[in-house]
Protein backbone atom coordinates (compact mmCIF):
# COMPACT_ATOMS: atom_id res chain seq x y z
CA UNK A 1 0.00 0.00 0.00
CA UNK A 2 1.18 3.40 -0.82
CA UNK A 3 1.04 6.83 0.20
CA UNK A 4 -2.38 9.05 -1.02
CA UNK A 5 0.74 11.63 -2.47
CA UNK A 6 3.61 12.58 -2.02
CA UNK A 7 2.89 15.78 0.29
CA UNK A 8 1.23 13.08 2.80
CA UNK A 9 4.56 11.08 2.41
CA UNK A 10 6.81 13.89 2.95
CA UNK A 11 4.35 14.65 5.82
CA UNK A 12 5.28 11.38 7.63
CA UNK A 13 8.93 11.84 7.36
CA UNK A 14 8.42 14.73 9.07
CA UNK A 15 5.79 13.37 11.47
CA UNK A 16 8.85 10.13 11.95
CA UNK A 17 11.63 12.72 12.27
CA UNK A 18 10.30 15.97 14.27
CA UNK A 19 9.21 14.65 17.54
CA UNK A 20 9.64 15.43 21.67
CA UNK A 21 12.91 15.16 20.77
CA UNK A 22 13.56 18.43 18.75
CA UNK A 23 10.76 20.30 20.55
CA UNK A 24 11.29 18.91 24.14
CA UNK A 25 15.03 16.78 24.76
CA UNK A 26 17.10 19.39 22.13
CA UNK A 27 16.08 22.67 24.43
CA UNK A 28 16.40 21.45 27.93
CA UNK A 29 20.12 20.59 26.51
CA UNK A 30 20.84 23.47 25.62
CA UNK A 31 19.36 25.20 28.80
CA UNK A 32 21.78 23.03 31.10
CA UNK A 33 24.74 23.36 28.89
CA UNK A 34 24.96 26.97 28.60
CA UNK A 35 23.02 28.02 25.64
CA UNK A 36 25.43 28.55 23.00
CA UNK A 37 27.99 26.36 23.93
CA UNK A 38 25.67 23.35 23.46
CA UNK A 39 25.08 24.46 19.85
CA UNK A 40 29.06 24.44 19.03
CA UNK A 41 29.68 20.34 19.89
CA UNK A 42 25.72 19.67 18.27
CA UNK A 43 26.77 21.24 14.70
CA UNK A 44 30.19 19.58 14.70
CA UNK A 45 28.08 16.27 15.34
CA UNK A 46 25.49 17.20 12.90
CA UNK A 47 28.39 17.85 9.92
CA UNK A 48 30.17 14.65 10.67
CA UNK A 49 27.84 12.27 12.06
CA UNK A 50 24.40 12.91 12.10
CA UNK A 51 24.24 14.27 7.65
CA UNK A 52 26.76 10.97 6.83
CA UNK A 53 24.90 8.41 8.24
CA UNK A 54 21.59 10.02 7.54
CA UNK A 55 22.32 9.86 3.93
CA UNK A 56 23.95 6.23 4.20
CA UNK A 57 20.33 4.72 6.11
CA UNK A 58 17.94 6.51 3.60
CA UNK A 59 20.64 4.91 0.85
CA UNK A 60 20.74 1.50 1.18
CA UNK A 61 17.14 1.63 2.04
CA UNK A 62 16.17 3.18 -1.41
CA UNK A 63 18.68 1.10 -3.07
CA UNK A 64 17.51 -2.48 -1.43
CA UNK A 65 13.72 -1.22 -0.95
CA UNK A 66 13.24 -3.13 2.16
CA UNK A 67 12.76 -3.31 6.15
CA UNK A 68 15.62 -2.93 8.68
CA UNK A 69 15.98 -6.18 8.66
CA UNK A 70 15.60 -7.22 5.15
CA UNK A 71 18.16 -4.88 4.44
CA UNK A 72 21.01 -6.12 7.00
CA UNK A 73 20.86 -9.46 5.67
CA UNK A 74 21.23 -8.74 2.53
CA UNK A 75 24.07 -7.04 3.03
CA UNK A 76 25.62 -10.01 5.03
CA UNK A 77 23.59 -12.66 7.75
CA UNK A 78 26.18 -11.75 10.17
CA UNK A 79 24.74 -8.16 10.45
CA UNK A 80 20.92 -9.73 10.90
CA UNK A 81 21.59 -8.89 14.08
CA UNK A 82 21.51 -5.16 13.60
CA UNK A 83 18.02 -5.19 12.19
CA UNK A 84 16.68 -7.16 15.47
CA UNK A 85 18.74 -4.61 17.53
CA UNK A 86 16.58 -1.78 15.76
CA UNK A 87 13.86 -3.79 15.77
CA UNK A 88 14.54 -3.99 20.05
CA UNK A 89 15.11 -0.82 20.07
CA UNK A 90 11.84 0.55 18.32
CA UNK A 91 9.83 -1.20 20.49
CA UNK A 92 11.50 -0.09 23.51
CA UNK A 93 11.81 3.50 21.80
CA UNK A 94 7.46 2.84 21.44
CA UNK A 95 7.17 2.42 25.04
CA UNK A 96 9.57 5.49 26.07
CA UNK A 97 8.29 8.02 23.35
CA UNK A 98 4.10 7.09 24.78
CA UNK A 99 5.77 7.28 28.37
CA UNK A 100 6.57 11.27 27.70
CA UNK A 101 2.86 11.61 25.53
CA UNK A 102 1.35 10.51 29.12
CA UNK A 103 3.86 13.05 30.69
CA UNK A 104 2.23 15.82 28.72
CA UNK A 105 -1.10 14.73 29.15
CA UNK A 106 -0.92 15.04 32.51
CA UNK A 107 1.13 18.44 32.50
CA UNK A 108 -1.73 19.97 30.89
CA UNK A 109 -4.31 18.95 33.30
CA UNK A 110 -2.04 19.76 36.23
CA UNK A 111 -2.01 23.32 34.00
CA UNK A 112 -5.62 23.73 34.06
CA UNK A 113 -6.23 22.41 37.91
CA UNK A 114 -3.51 24.47 39.05
CA UNK A 115 -5.30 27.91 37.43
CA UNK A 116 -9.06 27.01 39.10
CA UNK A 117 -7.36 25.70 42.69
CA UNK A 118 -8.42 27.97 45.08
CA UNK A 119 -7.69 25.95 48.61
CA UNK A 120 -4.85 26.33 50.84
CA UNK A 121 -2.59 22.64 51.32
CA UNK A 122 0.49 23.39 53.92
CA UNK A 123 2.80 21.22 51.46
CA UNK A 124 1.81 23.13 48.43
CA UNK A 125 2.65 26.84 49.64
CA UNK A 126 6.21 25.44 51.18
CA UNK A 127 6.90 25.07 47.52
CA UNK A 128 5.06 25.56 44.71
CA UNK A 129 1.53 24.79 42.93
CA UNK A 130 3.24 23.31 40.11
CA UNK A 131 5.73 21.31 42.02
CA UNK A 132 2.94 20.23 44.56
CA UNK A 133 0.29 19.24 41.64
CA UNK A 134 3.08 17.43 39.15
CA UNK A 135 4.45 15.12 41.69
CA UNK A 136 2.01 14.36 44.44
CA UNK A 137 -1.16 14.42 42.35
CA UNK A 138 -0.26 13.52 38.81
CA UNK A 139 2.76 11.31 39.40
CA UNK A 140 2.06 10.71 42.88
CA UNK A 141 5.82 9.95 42.78
CA UNK A 142 7.60 7.39 45.59
CA UNK A 143 10.95 9.35 47.64
CA UNK A 144 13.20 6.85 45.78
CA UNK A 145 13.74 4.51 42.67
CA UNK A 146 13.74 1.41 45.47
CA UNK A 147 10.08 1.78 46.37
CA UNK A 148 8.26 1.10 43.46
CA UNK A 149 5.03 1.49 44.88
CA UNK A 150 1.80 0.45 42.87
CA UNK A 151 0.26 1.51 39.57
CA UNK A 152 -1.23 4.72 39.97
CA UNK A 153 -4.75 3.71 38.17
CA UNK A 154 -5.05 7.05 36.50
CA UNK A 155 -1.65 6.95 35.09
CA UNK A 156 -2.72 3.77 33.66
CA UNK A 157 -6.39 4.94 31.97
CA UNK A 158 -4.06 7.61 30.21
CA UNK A 159 -1.47 5.50 28.99
CA UNK A 160 -4.44 3.15 27.78
CA UNK A 161 -6.63 6.18 26.25
CA UNK A 162 -3.18 7.30 24.31
CA UNK A 163 -2.10 4.03 23.27
CA UNK A 164 -5.95 3.21 21.64
CA UNK A 165 -5.37 6.43 19.68
CA UNK A 166 -2.42 5.64 18.26
CA UNK A 167 -4.37 1.85 17.38
CA UNK A 168 -7.05 4.25 15.71
CA UNK A 169 -4.77 6.01 13.71
CA UNK A 170 -2.65 3.02 12.90
CA UNK A 171 -5.63 0.32 12.44
CA UNK A 172 -5.23 -0.08 8.56
CA UNK A 173 -1.23 1.08 8.04
CA UNK A 174 -1.04 4.00 5.80
CA UNK A 175 -4.34 4.10 4.57
CA UNK A 176 -5.17 5.82 8.02
CA UNK A 177 -2.19 6.63 9.24
CA UNK A 178 -1.75 9.22 5.92
CA UNK A 179 -5.10 10.95 7.15
CA UNK A 180 -4.10 11.20 10.22
CA UNK A 181 -0.60 12.75 10.13
CA UNK A 182 -1.93 15.80 8.37
CA UNK A 183 -3.38 16.99 11.60
CA UNK A 184 -0.07 15.58 13.96
CA UNK A 185 2.40 16.62 11.41
CA UNK A 186 1.40 20.22 10.22
CA UNK A 187 -0.32 21.41 13.71
CA UNK A 188 3.08 21.39 15.51
CA UNK A 189 4.73 23.75 13.24
CA UNK A 190 1.41 26.00 13.17
CA UNK A 191 1.42 25.64 17.23
CA UNK A 192 5.20 26.72 17.56
CA UNK A 193 4.85 30.14 15.23
CA UNK A 194 2.12 31.21 17.79
CA UNK A 195 4.15 30.64 20.67
CA UNK A 196 6.78 32.53 18.81
CA UNK A 197 4.85 35.55 18.11
CA UNK A 198 3.34 35.42 21.41
CA UNK A 199 7.03 35.06 23.32
CA UNK A 200 8.75 37.76 21.26
CA UNK A 201 6.10 40.39 22.86
CA UNK A 202 6.64 39.36 26.01
CA UNK A 203 8.86 41.25 28.64
CA UNK A 204 12.19 39.60 29.20
CA UNK A 205 11.68 38.15 25.67
CA UNK A 206 15.33 38.94 24.73
CA UNK A 207 16.98 38.11 28.03
CA UNK A 208 16.00 34.57 26.86
CA UNK A 209 17.13 34.83 23.73
CA UNK A 210 20.54 36.19 24.87
CA UNK A 211 20.91 33.56 27.54
CA UNK A 212 20.30 30.87 24.41
CA UNK A 213 22.28 32.18 21.96
CA UNK A 214 25.79 33.41 24.49
CA UNK A 215 27.86 30.18 24.78
CA UNK A 216 29.79 29.71 27.32
CA UNK A 217 33.06 28.61 26.26
CA UNK A 218 34.34 26.80 29.81
CA UNK A 219 31.37 24.35 29.79
CA UNK A 220 32.98 22.67 26.17
CA UNK A 221 35.38 21.64 28.44
CA UNK A 222 33.28 18.83 29.93
CA UNK A 223 33.26 15.79 28.22
CA UNK A 224 29.64 15.31 28.92
CA UNK A 225 28.41 18.38 26.59
CA UNK A 226 30.08 16.23 23.61
CA UNK A 227 28.71 12.93 24.90
CA UNK A 228 25.35 14.46 24.85
CA UNK A 229 25.49 16.66 21.60
CA UNK A 230 26.60 13.77 20.05
CA UNK A 231 23.49 11.32 20.83
CA UNK A 232 21.02 13.92 20.75
CA UNK A 233 21.71 13.94 16.53
CA UNK A 234 19.94 10.62 16.69
CA UNK A 235 16.86 11.98 18.53
CA UNK A 236 16.66 14.90 16.22
CA UNK A 237 17.72 12.88 13.02
CA UNK A 238 15.42 9.94 14.32
CA UNK A 239 18.88 7.86 13.42
CA UNK A 240 19.44 4.00 14.48
CA UNK A 241 15.62 3.77 14.92
CA UNK A 242 15.63 1.69 11.14
CA UNK A 243 12.44 4.09 10.40
CA UNK A 244 14.81 5.85 7.50
CA UNK A 245 15.80 2.87 6.14
CA UNK A 246 12.26 2.01 5.15
CA UNK A 247 11.34 5.68 4.49
CA UNK A 248 12.91 5.88 0.68
CA UNK A 249 12.93 9.30 1.27
CA UNK A 250 14.88 10.82 -1.60
CA UNK A 251 15.20 14.20 -0.26
CA UNK A 252 16.98 14.51 2.03
CA UNK A 253 18.79 17.28 2.10
CA UNK A 254 15.87 19.77 2.64
CA UNK A 255 14.66 17.17 4.98
CA UNK A 256 17.90 17.10 7.28
CA UNK A 257 17.42 21.39 7.31
CA UNK A 258 13.68 21.18 8.24
CA UNK A 259 14.56 18.80 11.17
CA UNK A 260 17.37 20.86 12.45
CA UNK A 261 15.37 23.94 12.15
CA UNK A 262 12.42 22.61 13.83
CA UNK A 263 14.85 22.05 16.85
CA UNK A 264 15.96 25.51 16.86
CA UNK A 265 13.19 27.27 15.36
CA UNK A 266 10.95 25.43 19.27
CA UNK A 267 13.83 26.76 20.91
CA UNK A 268 13.04 30.47 20.32
CA UNK A 269 9.90 30.59 21.57
CA UNK A 270 10.40 28.49 24.24
CA UNK A 271 13.17 30.75 26.02
CA UNK A 272 11.50 33.90 24.65
CA UNK A 273 9.18 32.31 27.24
CA UNK A 274 10.97 30.79 29.62
CA UNK A 275 12.99 34.70 29.71
CA UNK A 276 9.55 35.92 30.78
CA UNK A 277 9.33 34.17 33.43
CA UNK A 278 13.07 34.39 34.93
CA UNK A 279 12.12 38.25 34.32
CA UNK A 280 9.17 38.11 36.10
CA UNK A 281 10.83 36.31 39.18
CA UNK A 282 13.62 38.55 39.40
CA UNK A 283 11.57 41.67 39.33
CA UNK A 284 9.15 40.10 42.00
CA UNK A 285 12.39 39.52 44.06
CA UNK A 286 13.59 43.11 43.52
CA UNK A 287 9.90 44.06 44.89
CA UNK A 288 9.93 41.77 47.80
CA UNK A 289 13.45 42.95 48.78
CA UNK A 290 12.81 47.21 47.95
CA UNK A 291 9.38 46.55 50.21
CA UNK A 292 11.35 45.26 52.95
CA UNK A 293 13.87 48.07 52.67
CA UNK A 294 11.50 50.94 52.42
CA UNK A 295 8.89 49.47 55.44
CA UNK A 296 12.11 48.75 57.67
CA UNK A 297 13.71 52.17 57.32
CA UNK A 298 10.57 53.81 56.58
CA UNK A 299 11.15 55.53 53.31
CA UNK A 300 8.77 57.02 50.78
CA UNK A 301 7.22 54.89 48.26
CA UNK A 302 8.70 55.01 45.10
CA UNK A 303 11.68 56.34 46.64
CA UNK A 304 13.96 53.26 45.51
CA UNK A 305 12.63 51.43 42.08
CA UNK A 306 14.14 48.83 40.47
CA UNK A 307 16.43 50.95 38.51
CA UNK A 308 18.26 52.78 41.90
CA UNK A 309 17.70 49.30 44.03
CA UNK A 310 21.15 48.52 43.56
CA UNK A 311 22.83 51.96 44.62
CA UNK A 312 20.21 52.08 47.06
CA UNK A 313 21.38 48.60 48.50
CA UNK A 314 25.01 49.55 48.65
CA UNK A 315 24.18 52.82 50.09
CA UNK A 316 22.57 51.07 53.18
CA UNK A 317 24.99 48.08 53.27
CA UNK A 318 27.57 50.66 54.27
CA UNK A 319 25.70 52.96 56.42
CA UNK A 320 23.15 50.69 58.08
CA UNK A 321 25.29 47.25 57.38
CA UNK A 322 23.56 45.50 60.45
CA UNK A 323 19.70 46.12 59.33
CA UNK A 324 20.31 45.42 56.24
CA UNK A 325 21.62 41.82 57.64
CA UNK A 326 18.69 41.28 59.94
CA UNK A 327 16.02 41.91 57.00
CA UNK A 328 17.64 38.61 55.30
CA UNK A 329 17.04 40.34 52.41
CA UNK A 330 16.82 37.19 49.25
CA UNK A 331 19.82 37.61 46.89
CA UNK A 332 18.57 38.35 43.26
CA UNK A 333 20.00 37.25 40.41
CA UNK A 334 18.46 36.66 36.60
CA UNK A 335 20.79 34.51 35.41
CA UNK A 336 19.93 32.16 38.51
CA UNK A 337 15.76 32.71 37.56
CA UNK A 338 17.07 31.44 33.97
CA UNK A 339 18.26 28.33 35.44
CA UNK A 340 16.40 25.10 35.35
CA UNK A 341 17.54 21.59 34.99
CA UNK A 342 16.91 18.65 33.02
CA UNK A 343 12.79 17.59 32.71
CA UNK A 344 12.16 20.55 34.98
CA UNK A 345 12.18 22.62 31.63
CA UNK A 346 9.04 21.30 30.50
CA UNK A 347 7.35 19.73 32.76
CA UNK A 348 7.70 22.32 35.76
CA UNK A 349 9.73 25.62 34.84
CA UNK A 350 7.62 26.03 31.48
CA UNK A 351 4.38 25.26 32.70
CA UNK A 352 4.71 27.74 35.68
CA UNK A 353 5.95 30.24 32.35
CA UNK A 354 2.54 29.55 30.74
CA UNK A 355 0.40 30.39 34.55
CA UNK A 356 2.07 34.01 33.76
CA UNK A 357 0.82 34.76 31.12
CA UNK A 358 -2.28 36.08 30.32
CA UNK A 359 -5.55 34.06 28.66
CA UNK A 360 -2.81 31.38 30.08
CA UNK A 361 -5.87 28.77 30.00
CA UNK A 362 -5.76 28.69 26.27
CA UNK A 363 -1.67 28.56 26.16
CA UNK A 364 -2.00 25.16 27.95
CA UNK A 365 -4.24 23.64 25.69
CA UNK A 366 -2.48 24.75 22.92
CA UNK A 367 0.91 23.52 24.72
CA UNK A 368 -0.20 20.37 25.44
CA UNK A 369 -2.20 19.34 21.93
CA UNK A 370 0.90 20.72 20.07
CA UNK A 371 3.23 18.31 22.09
CA UNK A 372 0.61 15.20 22.34
CA UNK A 373 0.65 15.67 18.24
CA UNK A 374 4.61 15.10 18.26
CA UNK A 375 4.35 12.21 20.64
CA UNK A 376 1.38 10.59 18.29
CA UNK A 377 3.06 11.27 14.76
CA UNK A 378 6.47 9.97 15.90
CA UNK A 379 4.52 7.11 17.21
CA UNK A 380 3.21 6.08 13.69
CA UNK A 381 6.70 5.80 12.31
CA UNK A 382 7.42 3.52 15.27
CA UNK A 383 4.78 1.18 14.75
CA UNK A 384 5.57 1.06 11.15
CA UNK A 385 9.03 0.57 11.80
CA UNK A 386 7.65 -2.59 14.49
CA UNK A 387 5.87 -3.58 11.81
CA UNK A 388 7.74 -4.27 8.40
CA UNK A 389 10.73 -6.72 10.41
CA UNK A 390 7.68 -8.70 11.57
CA UNK A 391 6.41 -9.09 8.67
CA UNK A 392 10.03 -9.97 7.03
CA UNK A 393 11.22 -12.53 9.95
CA UNK A 394 7.60 -14.04 9.22
CA UNK A 395 7.46 -14.05 12.85
CA UNK A 396 3.54 -13.80 11.39
CA UNK A 397 1.87 -14.49 8.70
CA UNK A 398 1.36 -12.20 6.06
CA UNK A 399 -2.75 -13.47 6.09
CA UNK A 400 -3.23 -12.17 9.35
CA UNK A 401 -5.13 -9.13 9.07
CA UNK A 402 -3.19 -5.52 9.78
CA UNK A 403 -6.13 -4.72 13.00
CA UNK A 404 -5.33 -7.73 14.48
CA UNK A 405 -0.84 -7.15 13.90
CA UNK A 406 -1.30 -3.28 14.85
CA UNK A 407 -3.40 -4.17 17.98
CA UNK A 408 -1.02 -6.62 18.80
CA UNK A 409 1.88 -4.43 18.52
CA UNK A 410 0.20 -1.89 20.87
CA UNK A 411 -1.03 -3.87 23.23
CA UNK A 412 2.40 -5.31 23.99
CA UNK A 413 3.90 -2.23 24.13
CA UNK A 414 1.36 -0.92 26.77
CA UNK A 415 2.02 -3.69 28.72
CA UNK A 416 5.86 -2.57 28.36
CA UNK A 417 5.27 0.90 29.24
CA UNK A 418 2.98 -0.10 32.31
CA UNK A 419 6.48 -0.11 34.58
CA UNK A 420 6.52 3.87 33.54
CA UNK A 421 3.01 4.13 35.73
CA UNK A 422 4.45 2.73 38.69
CA UNK A 423 4.91 5.42 41.74
CA UNK A 424 8.76 5.17 41.00
CA UNK A 425 8.36 5.59 37.29
CA UNK A 426 9.66 9.10 36.24
CA UNK A 427 12.88 7.65 37.89
CA UNK A 428 13.17 4.46 35.43
CA UNK A 429 12.18 7.43 33.27
CA UNK A 430 15.19 9.38 33.69
CA UNK A 431 17.68 6.07 33.67
CA UNK A 432 16.02 5.12 30.51
CA UNK A 433 16.71 8.33 29.13
CA UNK A 434 20.70 8.79 30.53
CA UNK A 435 21.87 5.35 29.58
CA UNK A 436 18.96 3.06 27.64
CA UNK A 437 17.68 5.81 25.43
CA UNK A 438 21.99 6.80 24.21
CA UNK A 439 24.00 4.13 24.28
CA UNK A 440 22.09 1.67 21.98
CA UNK A 441 21.69 4.31 19.33
CA UNK A 442 25.15 4.79 18.89
CA UNK A 443 26.27 1.13 18.91
CA UNK A 444 23.60 0.22 16.40
CA UNK A 445 24.77 3.09 14.62
CA UNK A 446 28.38 2.35 14.55
CA UNK A 447 27.56 -1.14 13.08
CA UNK A 448 25.53 0.38 10.53
CA UNK A 449 28.17 2.32 9.22
CA UNK A 450 31.09 0.27 9.30
CA UNK A 451 28.50 -2.87 8.10
CA UNK A 452 27.92 -0.74 4.76
CA UNK A 453 31.60 0.61 4.46
CA UNK A 454 33.72 -2.71 5.18
CA UNK A 455 31.36 -5.58 4.75
CA UNK A 456 28.95 -4.22 1.60
CA UNK A 457 31.80 -2.15 -0.09
CA UNK A 458 32.36 1.48 0.27
CA UNK A 459 32.66 1.05 -3.69
CA UNK A 460 29.45 -1.18 -4.04
CA UNK A 461 27.48 1.69 -2.08
CA UNK A 462 29.00 4.45 -4.07
CA UNK A 463 28.07 2.38 -7.27
CA UNK A 464 24.52 2.23 -5.65
CA UNK A 465 24.45 5.75 -4.91
CA UNK A 466 25.18 6.87 -8.33
CA UNK A 467 22.61 4.33 -10.11
CA UNK A 468 20.10 5.88 -7.97
CA UNK A 469 20.88 9.75 -7.78
CA UNK A 470 23.53 9.81 -11.34
CA UNK A 471 26.24 11.41 -9.19
CA UNK A 472 28.99 9.29 -7.82
CA UNK A 473 29.20 10.61 -3.89
CA UNK A 474 32.10 13.13 -3.33
CA UNK A 475 35.24 13.65 -1.31
CA UNK A 476 33.15 14.88 1.67
CA UNK A 477 30.64 11.60 2.06
CA UNK A 478 33.65 9.31 1.57
CA UNK A 479 35.52 10.83 4.84
CA UNK A 480 32.86 10.88 6.61
CA UNK A 481 31.80 7.54 5.74
CA UNK A 482 34.99 5.67 5.66
CA UNK A 483 36.75 7.40 8.78
CA UNK A 484 35.52 10.50 10.35
CA UNK A 485 31.91 8.97 11.53
CA UNK A 486 32.83 5.54 13.10
CA UNK A 487 36.06 7.42 14.59
CA UNK A 488 33.68 10.09 16.37
CA UNK A 489 30.96 7.65 17.35
CA UNK A 490 33.89 4.91 18.47
CA UNK A 491 35.68 8.22 20.42
CA UNK A 492 31.92 9.21 22.08
CA UNK A 493 31.44 5.16 22.95
CA UNK A 494 35.14 5.16 24.76
CA UNK A 495 34.20 8.51 26.59
CA UNK A 496 31.29 7.49 27.76
CA UNK A 497 32.55 4.07 29.41
CA UNK A 498 35.62 5.90 30.40
CA UNK A 499 32.98 8.59 32.24
CA UNK A 500 30.65 5.77 34.00
CA UNK A 501 33.79 3.47 35.43
CA UNK A 502 35.26 7.04 36.81
CA UNK A 503 31.90 7.65 38.66
CA UNK A 504 30.97 6.53 42.04
CA UNK A 505 28.48 4.21 42.43
CA UNK A 506 24.67 5.61 41.47
CA UNK A 507 23.05 6.46 44.50
CA UNK A 508 19.16 5.74 45.11
CA UNK A 509 17.22 8.58 43.26
CA UNK A 510 15.91 10.63 45.83
CA UNK A 511 12.94 13.15 45.49
CA UNK A 512 13.89 16.57 46.49
CA UNK A 513 11.14 18.33 45.10
CA UNK A 514 10.31 19.89 48.50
Amino acid sequence: MKWDNKFQYILSCVGFAVGLGNVWRFPYLCQIYGGGAFLIPYVIALVFEGIPLFHLELAIGQRMRKGSIGVWNTISPYFGGVGIMLLHNYCSHSAWEMRYCLHFTLDSLVILVILFFSGHIEECHESTAVNYFWYRRALNISSDITDSGNLQWWLVLCLAICWSIVYICTIRGIESTGKAIYVTAIFPYLVLTIFLIRGLTLPGATEGLVYLFTPNLNILKNPRVWLDAATQIFFSLSLAFGGLISSNCQNQHLFVILVNMTSLYASIPIFSILGFKGTTGYWDCLDRNIISIINEFDLQDQSIMRDNYTIWLEFLNTTHPKKITSLKLRSCDLQEFLDASGTGLAFIVFTEAIILMPGSQGWAVLFFVMLFSLGLSSMFGNIEGILTPLLELRVVSKSVPKEVLSGAICLVSFVTALCFTLRSGSYWLEVFDSYAGSLPLLIIAFFEVTGVVYVYGIKRFSDDVKWMTGRQPNFYWQVSWRIISPLLMLTVFIAFVTLQTQKQPMEACTFHAF
